[in-house]
């Protein structure tokens, strides 16, 4: 029965069983919403059985689609280890690294990874790009060899390894009245409606962190869904907005906008490559890992120092 199944099937059934959702599997696997109907279909008539019911909107496993899952995660793993024994064998010159990035890590993120791939032409990258909530989803479930991520999880066993600094800084448009001012308190920073990014973000966490810290009440004007949105919004005047200093690499706004000087600020932060404590690291994935350790000493300074008015590292 099984024998019929192909390996794309299982993968396409596995993403829509994780997310529960066909379109995000889609997103997922580079693919149309219809193409992962069809192969779930042909799945369930191999199996004889259906595998995820829809009631509603809603998206729900059978017993079978559960225990299928289980053993999908089962053959993967043992994919992975093969994989890696196989990379081992042939001293890295081949293998894949899986890795999952928190969106703002999009901005230096796939720059470091166009010289890894330079360096090592024969691993094969897949690269996640998604939000804080998301990639806590897929560490949970060991989906990936490694993870980039600005603020540490709490109450996760994962090993966490700093590797460059991610300082947040106050952003306005050129013509905001506070943008010709020094040392701006956080009283008075106050006073501004902010722009955000969704409840959960490691960025929002921050900035609540800052106002809490000082008895002060953050002001949220707008919730947006990404950090270019954010910087458009700043553009436009509809409000100042805290975000990495990385989102300003390659900026085509930036004559548009300006880092306020506020005291504070930037806050120092990291970005850390993680993974969790049980998982077994592939010799190519240790390979990535000390790869960005040298790296980001190398070009991390220099990303931020590229920044038109970015105060620069270590200030407080």
């Amino acid at each position: 029965m099984m024998k019929n199944a192909t390996l794309r099937q299982l993968k396409v059934f596995e993403a829509a069983a994780r997310n529960l959702s066909y379109t995000r599997a889609a997103e997922e696997l580079h693919t149309t919403q219809p193409t992962v109907s069809i192969q779930l279909k042909q799945l369930s008539e191999i199996v004889g059985q259906p595998l995820i019911e829809q009631v509603g909107k809603r998206l729900f496993l059978t017993e079978t689609g559960t225990e299928l899952l289980k053993t999908c995660r089962e053959i993967f793993d043992g994919l992975a280890r093969f994989e890696m024994l196989v990379s081992e064998m042939q001293g890295i010159k081949a293998g894949r690294l899986r890795l999952a990035i928190i969106t703002t890590a999009k901005y230096f993120v796939p720059r470091m990874l166009g010289m890894f791939s330079h360096r090592y032409p024969g691993i094969e990258v897949s690269l996640n790009v998604i939000n804080r909530e998301r990639i806590l989803q897929r560490v949970n479930e060991n989906l990936d060899d490694l993870y980039v991520l600005g603020r540490p999880p709490e109450h996760m066993d994962i090993h966490l390894e700093p590797f460059m600094e991610n300082p947040l800084v106050v952003l306005a448009d050129i013509h905001h009245p506070l943008a010709r001012l020094k040392s701006i308190s956080a009283e008075r920073l106050s006073q501004e409606g902010f722009l955000m990014r969704e409840p959960g973000s490691g960025t929002r966490l921050a900035t609540e962190q800052y106002f809490k810290d000082r008895d002060l009440k953050l002001k949220i004007k707008m919730e947006l869904g990404s950090n270019e949105a954010i910087k458009q919004a700043v553009a436009g005047g509809l409000g100042i907005a805290v975000l990495s200093a990385h989102t300003l690499a390659l900026e085509r706004t930036s004559n548009e906008l300006v880092i306020l000087d506020v005291q504070g600020f930037p806050i120092q932060r990291q970005w850390y490559l993680a993974y969790p404590r049980e998982r077994q690291l592939s010799v190519v994935a240790k390979t990535f890992l000390e790869f960005m350790h040298t790296e980001s000493k190398v070009h991390g300074e220099k990303y931020l120092q590229g920044i038109p008015g970015f105060p620069g590292l270590g200030k407080r």
